[in-house]
């Protein structure tokens, strides 16, 4: 079985499967620093070439970093480490171009990096002047060598639009894509197809909640046990409710059955196969569901498949309006629940 792979911008080749980083960064369960970081030569192994982490995920671009630092010089070749820059939000009105420099120097430090193969850029909120200029600097640190590769994260589609226009190459948008939740398949969508902009996509099985541990399972009592958990439970409400949600479950386990697959691969082959998709990114802590994730490329949905899944989405369309904008409004429950100052040194 061989890892897909895709080309995200001339010369520059990524695994279709991105080892993610958020569950590396607490808030998910104790982590054992050492086997998660002697884990990941596991992915890099398997052909799972692409890593992805972020300056706010806190000691993971570290983690990623002393992994590399125990490589030979031909692997260290073939790891893409992706990060990001999410300056906090209290610093957004007074942010400047030595700080945001100073960010990018930290994760080259801990990621034990000579240029940063990805950097996503994340912005609070549109209100605050000063998203534009941040982008274009982020894209003048490209041209000195310091990022090879500028992207987003986040973003609706007429700021990603306006960031372009201002000269900003974004080659990337990382944003929450699945079953339950299809808001970047409209305009973002169009905006890709006009520009060559690709979705690297997190949130493929919302937390873990698109598996056969949820299948036929009761709603969860809160409080529910990590944070991954609460954000895609709401998806879960916003797509139809707990009952929606295990027609859409008994489904996929049908398909999956035909195929000798797992409802995750099923889910995550879905979201491989949707145009612009370069990627689905994949939270792990440890190796152990390593197997279980690269069933993605021994299978193929067929024609029966789509149309089942079709008929369902059609009846329950999820999360409606452009791509972020519910997880934007700080009063409202998906807004609620984000952290927004983890920037700090």
């Amino acid at each position: 079985m061989t890892v897909e792979t895709t080309e995200l911008a001339p010369g520059y080749r990524i695994s279709r499967l991105i080892r993610g980083g958020w569950q590396l960064a607490g808030g998910h369960g104790d982590i054992a620093r050492d086997r998660a970081i002697a884990d990941m030569r596991a992915f890099l192994d398997a052909g799972v070439t692409t890593f992805d982490c972020a300056d706010i995920y806190t000691g993971v671009e570290e983690m990623i970093g002393a992994f590399r630092a125990t490589l030979p010089t031909s692997d260290r070749e073939r790891l893409h480490v992706h990060t990001k820059f999410v300056p906090d939000l209290s610093a957004l009105s007074t942010l400047t171009p030595a700080d945001i420099e100073r960010v990018i120097d930290r994760s080259l430090r801990r990621l034990n990096a000579e240029a940063l193969d990805l950097v996503q850029f994340h912005w609070w909120d549109y209100a605050i002047p000063g998203w534009i200029e941040a982008a274009q600097h982020l894209a003048r640190l490209r041209e000195r060598g310091k990022i090879r590769h500028v992207g987003g994260t986040n973003f609706d589609t007429p700021h990603t639009r306006a960031m372009m226009e201002a000269g900003v190459p974004l080659v990337s948008m990382q944003v929450q894509y699945s079953l339950l939740d299809r808001r970047v398949a409209g305009a973002m969508s169009e905006l890709c197809a006009r520009s060559g902009m690709q979705f690297l996509c997190y949130g493929t099985v919302a937390g873990g909640f698109l598996s056969a541990r949820w299948l036929g399972q009761p709603d969860p009592a809160q409080p529910l046990a990590n944070r991954s958990l609460v954000k895609y439970r709401l998806i879960i409400e916003e797509f139809g409710g707990w009952d929606a949600f295990q027609a859409l479950l008994r489904l996929l386990d049908g398909i999956a059955r035909r195929h000798g697959v797992s409802i995750t691969a099923v889910a995550t082959r879905w979201v491989l196969d949707q145009p612009h998709v370069a990627a689905a990114i994949v939270g792990a802590r440890y190796a152990e569901h390593l197997p279980d994730n690269l069933a993605v490329f021994r299978f193929a949905l067929d024609a029966e498949d789509r149309a089942a899944i079709d008929a369902m989405l059609a009846r329950h369309p999820g999360p409606q309006g452009d791509f972020y904008a519910l997880e934007r409004d700080r009063t409202g429950p998906h807004g609620r629940i984000m952290k927004y100052e983890l920037n700090r040194d």
